[in-house]
């Protein structure tokens, strides 16, 4: 049997492919053996692929990261039910954790592993089954009501899909006031000036302001969504798989963007993913989980180079691309 591979994830397509064709607006620039592409790409655009594949090379700033943590997770379970009788799925089961103020720390599992359900359960964005989330010194799940909605401006999420996560209906403009408003940051008078400001924070042109997100590619949207986040000026931010659903060339700038801003609004980070090689290149330190628990954390050049656990090593051992590399 023949398969037609696509994909925008080279490491994969170096593993698996036996031919690779290169496409660029609709055209064919390049096609040759993995060997041929990978150690003697002809066209630019090719080279330009390859050369956007992340390196592994810290672009985060280790020095921006204080001792005292900002968030520490004592024991947090969350649990579903999907029905009545059933057992319950143990999506976080049992997990503590301490989250650095001014570190990006890079969460790391299998799908269903319970990532994204730990991310949402910090921003208190699910029901928790049990345990304690501190915020600085604030005990975050202890928050209802009206204390949890104004605690909310000072964290704030990047979800996976851009498209997805912004409404189709509201300009840029109205995307990035939205959040000033709803938590009274901003007067009107000054709200025009806070969203330039914020557009080019993000890398996006003004002439952009009063369009809509059907318009714009999904790296521009991505950077919508980054500003959205941005606008509340939070002090943590989950980012969940934000550049999974990006080609490589634009995957590289929004991490360039996302290590930038880190440093610039000295924010803290949980990014969660899939793809180690981007964990390696933005993570200050790694937490794997592994069936809804923790099963190691460490400095991210430890985790890489000495994993203690056996399910880490296997990750690592999964890791495609022996071309990419």
């Amino acid at each position: 049997i023949g398969v037609l591979l696509i994909s925008h994830d080279l490491a994969v397509v170096s593993d698996i492919a036996d031919q690779i064709v290169v496409m660029e607006q609709g055209k064919v620039v390049e096609q040759g053996s993995p060997q041929a592409i990978f150690d003697n790409a002809q066209h630019p655009y090719t080279r330009k692929l390859l050369a956007a594949i992340p390196s592994g090379q810290k672009i985060a700033d280790a020095d921006a990261v204080a001792a005292d943590p900002l968030i520490r997770i004592h024991q947090l379970k969350t649990w579903f039910t999907p029905n009545e009788g059933a057992e319950p799925v143990k999506a976080v089961d049992d997990v503590s954790l301490e989250i650095h103020r001014g570190e990006v720390l890079g969460l790391v599992g299998e799908s269903g592993s319970g990532k994204s359900t730990l991310g949402r359960s910090l921003l208190r964005l699910v029901p928790l089954t049990g345990g304690q989330i501190d915020f600085d010194g604030t005990t975050l799940s202890a928050l209802q009501g009206k204390p949890l909605k104004q605690f909310r401006h000072r964290m704030q999420m990047i979800f996976q899909d851009p498209y997805a996560s912004l409404n189709p209906r509201m300009t840029v403009y109205d995307t990035l006031a939205e959040p000033l408003l709803q938590h009274n940051l901003v007067s009107k008078a000054g709200l025009d000036q806070a969203i330039r400001e914020l557009m080019d924070n993000v890398g996006l042109a003004q002439a952009f302001v009063r369009k809509y997100p059907h318009e714009f590619s999904g790296g521009q949207r991505q950077r919508i969504a980054i500003g959205r986040a941005l606008a509340t000026r939070p002090e943590f931010i989950v980012a969940d798989e934000p550049v999974s659903a990006l080609d490589v060339t634009i995957q590289a700038q929004i991490l360039d963007l996302l290590a930038d801003l880190t440093k610039e609004y000295g924010l803290t980070m949980l990014f969660i993913s899939h793809d180690l090689a981007v964990i390696r290149q933005i993570a200050d330190r790694i937490a794997v989980m592994y069936h809804g628990k923790l099963v190691e954390e460490g400095p991210t050049a430890q985790v890489f180079d000495s994993p203690s656990a056996d399910y880490t090593r296997s990750l690592l051992a999964a890791i495609p691309g022996a071309h990419a590399a």
